[in-house]
């Protein structure tokens, strides 16, 4: 049966029969359709990580960088503040318009937000962002629950498994925020009910003041992880959820205002700075947080900005110093330099010299070029006429060549075939003459046949005598083969001892083998264990016994424990936590408080302060509770053992094994097929517990009020090992591996001696062996003298039936005469044949004969054309002389032009090369060139005009006229008075402009980095200023709050903030408690402390918070357990007082069970969970208010006080 829920409060009890969740469709402004969008969690979380923080004006952008950088979300350049609103800009090297940005920083800071703790309280008590209504449909434990939370306190109780955290998990999932907050399940569909396909969230939030209350729905499937919300019943993205939350300032993400219960122990274990950010987040001024992110920030940067200072001041004083050093280098360099210019002046002017005279040659040589091609082509245009008809007659020779070839060729191809029919005559010659050679040996093979029949005869009655010759005296086969029956089983007898024998050896020699393995393998783990880990380990031992001294103190469970089994190491690993796995076990008060002393109080031991997990607790064995169930239930069921099983460890540990971690009460299946409901029954009889079933770890736990109902929770183990997949060294193992090297030895040295023993029995048993294969080899000879025989008759059988077939054959074979009459009739057609080839081959002959003619004729025709073109080209040759020697001429002419031609463009090549050069190097002196070659080149064209007119040539006053020859001259002198400027580093005054301009820029870059280091400066004091006093108030605050609900419960605590340096990374909250009289104030952490004081510490802090808190509503979940009942009701009455104020917001504590004589508040509100497979079906049923009431009533009836005996 599905259990359902209802909700009682004073208020009431609203109980609704289940509805089912239908998806919206309504019309948008824009008449299209608008429907719930289903988003996946990982769209939602980025959503929720983007959006910004949950409280207003956190402005937390350098968290929010980190979020978004570890969820790989491209970023541009990183913000920084330059505000105390968390305005940002680029960071980037300081501009030349920094002094405008410091003028603007000058002025006051922006108007800072309103101090306020919460939002204003409306008319019905609730304020802004307050919870008001809850309806949850199918989720967790709930077929179906709506209850109203009050304005203030909120206590939820029920007995455990009712769904009371689920409320928690109810209200973080329900307003988009991930379910990482809530330490339980990662994926979303893990929280919709068993059995059922879907289910939803609704949550309504008070609204501002004059606006409607928010409705907010998250829709939920079982079947994917994707989910989608709806506002007011309009959809939306989990990104407008998270808008809206960060406007009302919901903080579920922060444990100073929402604590479930799976993350109670987290508060403790939060380093002092992460307590500083959370604290400045959940209460005191607003300003708070976007101040000390804009000084952590400042501070990097100011930082930053001093060390850049440093160095850039070191580096200017250096380049200062090397520049005065070469000054005088620099000047001699730039003389230098000045020649080489002129230098360069002049191998640019050569070249254009040598272009000049080069390109006059050039245009000489052009002109008796175009001379000599005009004449030559005078002589070719005569002879073209006689070239004409020579080309005819060479193509009349041609085609007489080709009739020639072609008649030679069919000349050929008839001799060929003439000669195959001359071979064709030859071999019917040679035919009829071997049929001839038959005839004549007629007579012969005649004579031979006869012969070898009398032979065959002859041989035959041979046989018949050889056959006919009685058989030798031999034995009686069946003698023979009993005998040898009787050797075979006296030899199968003695093989059979043989074998025992050999066996018995064998055996000993194997354990013999194993026992000198056992000693190797224990020898080398003998020399394994003097390793350097071995070794360190044991430095590690002997360190515990001399600072301990009383009684050994054992190392943390991954030094100190191994796995029996690596394939269970996973499921072992299951069984401790992250912090169990690395604490010290103590034996006795002393030894604990020796450790921390030594370790973790002082700086003495190590040279430092660390914190290391410690464990002691007297050891009561009344106190371990039994396991579940017996070893034969367990495997009934399909569990293996419990997890202690699979562990080898010091005995000394067993307590707090099992005390502390329950490790004997942990069933494991690693099949996973173990009975669950059969489990949950045993584990539930035995008050619950934890067993793992596959990769699932189950938690059952039992119900302590109503039916007393089982209840089961599984999540996801970690199958990959990382601890114990090696097991540590065994410092006692050694003595075990002595011993068993002894005892091997020993083994070994006894069995050598059976080994000889038997070895004796086996050389007895060989030499009746050997008299054993004597009579077997008697029989066998006699054996083999039968089988001879019967061998020699019937080799004699077959040869005689061979002689007989032969006999026959030759007997029956054809006569001489008919064999003639055969050879005869082949005669006569071999000669037929002879006489056809003889007709043919006199026809080819003919036909020769006539092709020869025709061939003839070719070639007189052939040699007349070819003496024709011969004669004519023979002309030819004589007229084309002259012409032959105007070509010649002509080339010779040409070939000068190109010469020339090559040099005038490798010479104008080389000038633009050299002009492109010192456009790079030297564009003034590239002008310069320009400049004289325009004027040398504006002259040349003169004087040639004058000339062709005949008038006297231009003055050539301010012209450089010099050749080639007398700019090589004056290079030469240039470079002697280069070369008499001697020792010059070409690079030194390169060095110098280089280091001039960077001496230039350093010092612009120390007036920007100053000017930032001011303005950085003057934004922390400005910030400062108004930080640490808001800050120290808070702190000052909480701390009154905080010392006096301690010194109520008669111990001491103390909120400060630590040391105060100029890195505001390292500014944090410390919290101080001490709890015995004996006792000294020690800093809370999640080591030190028990269970029961850290959550006692947990409530009281955020007590001290909640009159500073400006979220909406705060929760806690179960933070009483492990409390006594003196603190408990301490606790209890000191919240009822804070919370129920009238400035105080809207609180909610879940917790199982309550104490007696409580202080209650009219203000607060008591919901009360029953959660089961019982509840009635009727509606009203359950109302606790009503039985309150009727109870009172029925009291005053009876005339009796309620709760009365």
């Amino acid at each position: 049966m599905s259990s359902r829920a209802a909700a009682s409060s004073s208020g009431g009890v609203r109980v609704k029969s289940e509805r089912q969740a239908k998806v919206k469709v309504e019309k948008g402004a824009n008449g299209r359709s608008q429907r719930n969008r289903v988003e996946s969690e990982e769209e939602e979380e980025d959503a929720q990580e983007r959006g910004g923080g949950r409280a207003s004006h956190r402005q937390q952008e350098s968290e929010d960088d980190d979020e978004e950088e570890e969820e790989g979300t491209p970023r541009g350049n990183k913000r920084q503040r330059v505000n105390d609103n968390g305005d940002s800009r680029s960071s980037r090297a300081p501009s030349e318009d920094a002094e405008e940005d410091e003028d603007e920083d000058e002025g006051e800071p922006r108007a800072r937000l309103p101090k306020v703790k919460t939002q204003p309280r409306d008319t019905d008590g609730f304020i802004p962002g307050s919870i008001v209504r809850i309806q949850l449909k199918n989720f967790v434990t709930y077929d179906f629950v709506e209850f109203r939370p009050g304005p203030y306190l909120n206590m939820i109780v029920g007995p455990n498994g009712t769904g009371k955290s689920s409320i928690a998990c109810a209200i973080a999932l329900g307003l988009n925020f991930p379910p990482k907050v809530l330490g339980r399940a990662s994926e979303l569909n893990a929280f919709v009910k068993q059995g059922t396909d879907k289910g939803y969230i609704e949550i309504e939030l008070k609204g501002f003041a004059g606006k409607p209350n928010l409705v907010i729905r998250r829709e939920l499937t079982a079947k994917n992880k994707g989910s989608s919300f709806s506002l007011n019943g309009q959809p939306a993205t989990g990104r407008e959820v998270s808008e809206k939350m960060a406007a009302l300032n919901v903080q579920v993400e922060n444990l100073c205002s929402f604590l479930p219960q799976d993350k109670v122990s987290s508060f403790a274990h939060m380093t002092p700075q992460q307590l500083l950010v959370e604290t400045q987040k959940a209460a005191g001024d607003p300003n708070l947080s976007s101040w000390f992110e804009t000084l952590k920030d400042e501070g990097k940067q100011l930082k930053l900005a001093q060390q850049k200072l440093k160095e850039d001041e070191n580096t200017l004083a250096q380049l200062k110093k090397r520049n005065e050093n070469i000054e005088h280098e620099v000047e001699r360099i730039k003389e230098k330099q000045k020649i080489e210019e002129e230098i360069q002046l002049l191998e640019s002017l050569i070249l254009t010299a040598h272009y000049r005279e080069v390109g006059q040659q050039y245009t000489e040589a052009k002109e008796k070029r175009n001379k000599a091609h005009k004449k030559m082509l005078e002589l070719k245009a005569r002879n073209e006429p006689a070239h004409k008809l020579e080309k005819d007659l060479e193509k009349a020779a041609g085609k007489a060549s080709e009739r020639r070839s072609s008649q030679k060729r069919s000349m050929q191809d008839k001799a060929k075939a003439l000669k195959k029919k001359q071979e064709d005559s030859d071999a019917q010659d040679a035919l009829a003459e071997n049929i001839q050679t038959d005839l004549d040996n007629l007579k012969t093979n005649e004579k031979n046949r006869l012969a070898k029949i009398r032979s065959k005869e002859h041989d035959l009655a041979q046989a018949k005598e050889d056959l006919a010759k009685p058989p030798p005296n031999l034995p009686d086969p069946n003698e023979l083969q009993e005998e040898m029956k009787q050797i075979n089983l006296e030899k199968a007898a003695l093989t059979q001892e043989v074998d025992e024998r050999n066996n018995e050896i064998r055996a000993v020699v194997n354990q013999k083998v194993t026992a000198m393995e056992d000693v190797r393998k224990n020898t080398d783990q003998l020399r394994r264990l003097d390793t350097a880990d071995a070794k360190k380990l044991g430095i590690l031992a002997k360190w515990d016994a001399i600072t301990h001294g009383l009684m050994e103190v054992f190392e943390p469970p991954i030094l100190s424990v191994s796995v029996r089994d690596v394939n269970y190491a996973a499921f072992a690993e299951a069984g401790f936590s992250a912090m169990q796995m690395k604490t010290f076990v103590a034996q006795c008060q002393e030894d604990l408080d020796t450790l921390n002393h030594w370790v973790n109080d002082t700086d003495k031991a190590l040279g430092r302060r660390v914190r290391i997990a410690t464990y002691f607790r007297t050891q009561n064995p009344q106190s371990v509770a039994p396991p579940p169930m017996s070893h034969d239930e367990m495997r009934a069921i399909g569990f293996e053992g419990y997890l202690i099983d699979l562990l080898e460890y010091p005995e000394g540990m067993a307590y707090w094994l099992k005390g502390a971690l329950n490790l004997h009460r942990i069933a494991i299946s690693p099949s996973g097929r173990a009975d669950v409901t059969k489990a949950m029954e045993l584990y539930g009889k035995s008050g619950g517990g934890v067993f793992i079933n596959g990769s699932a770890v189950n938690n059952v736990s039992r119900s302590r009020y109503g039916n007393r109902a089982v209840g089961n929770m599984t999540r996801e183990m970690n199958m990959q090992a990382k601890n114990f997949v090696v097991p540590p060294v065994d410092t006692a193992e050694k003595a075990r591996l002595e011993t068993a090297i002894r005892e091997a030895q020993g083994q070994a040295e006894l069995l050598e001696q059976q080994k000889v023993e038997l070895q004796g029995l086996l050389d007895a048993v060989n030499e009746k062996d050997k008299d054993i294969r004597k009579r077997a080899d008697a029989v066998t000879a006699r054996r083999q003298a039968i089988k001879n025989e019967r061998d020699r008759v019937s080799k004699l059988e077959v040869r005689k039936r061979r002689l007989e077939e032969d006999l026959a054959r030759l007997k029956n074979a054809p006569s001489a005469e008919q064999e003639r009459k055969k050879l005869k009739d082949s005669l006569v057609n071999v000669s037929k044949k002879r006489i056809k080839i003889a007709r043919e081959y006199t026809d080819l002959a003919r036909s020769i004969y006539k092709g020869q003619l025709e061939c003839t004729n070719a070639g007189l025709e052939w040699l007349q054309a070819l003496t024709n073109h011969t004669a004519l080209k023979a002309l030819c040759a004589e007229k084309d002389a002259k012409y032959t020697q105007a070509v010649a001429k002509f080339n010779d002419i040409h070939e000068q032009f190109g010469k020339l031609k090559q040099l005038a463009h490798e010479a104008i090549t080389e000038v633009r090369a050299r002009l492109d050069l010192l456009d790079e190097v030297n564009p003034d002196l590239r002008a310069r060139v320009n400049e004289m070659e325009r004027v040398r080149s504006a002259y040349d064209l003169e004087v040639i005009a004058a000339k062709k007119e005949g008038r006297p040539p231009p003055s050539s006053e301010g012209i450089d006229l010099r050749t080639y020859a007398d700019l090589e001259a004056e290079i030469a002198e240039q470079k002697a008075a280069k070369e008499m400027i001697l020792n010059t580093n070409p690079g030194v005054i390169e060095e110098f402009e280089k280091r001039k301009r960077d001496i230039e820029g350093r010092e612009r870059t120390i007036e920007g980095t100053k000017l930032q280091i001011r303005r950085h400066e003057k934004k922390i004091k400005m910030h400062r200023d108004q930080w640490e006093p808001a800050l120290d108030a808070l702190i000052t605050s909480i701390c009154e709050r905080f010392s006096a609900a301690f010194d109520s419960i008669g111990c001491a605590g103390e909120v400060k903030l630590g040391e105060r340096v100029d890195d505001f990374e390292q500014w944090c909250i410390e919290i101080f408690v001490k709890f015995r009289d004996t006792e000294r104030m020690t800093l809370l952490t999640g080591q030190r402390q028990s269970g029961g004081e850290r959550s006692l510490t947990t409530i009281l802090y955020l007590m001290a918070l909640t009159e500073e808190a400006r979220a909406p509503f705060s929760l806690v979940d179960e933070i009483n357990q492990g409390m006594d009942q003196r603190a408990e009701r301490v606790v209890h009455n000191s919240m009822v007082n804070v919370t129920c104020k009238e400035d105080a917001a809207q609180y909610f504590l879940i917790t199982p069970k309550l104490l007696t004589d409580l202080n209650y508040h009219e203000r607060m509100k008591i919901l009360c969970v029953n959660n089961g497979e019982w509840l009635p079906e009727e509606r009203g049923v359950g109302n606790m208010m009503g039985m309150i009431e009727g109870f009172v009533a029925r009291a005053r009836e009876t005339g009796r006080a309620p709760g009365s005996a």
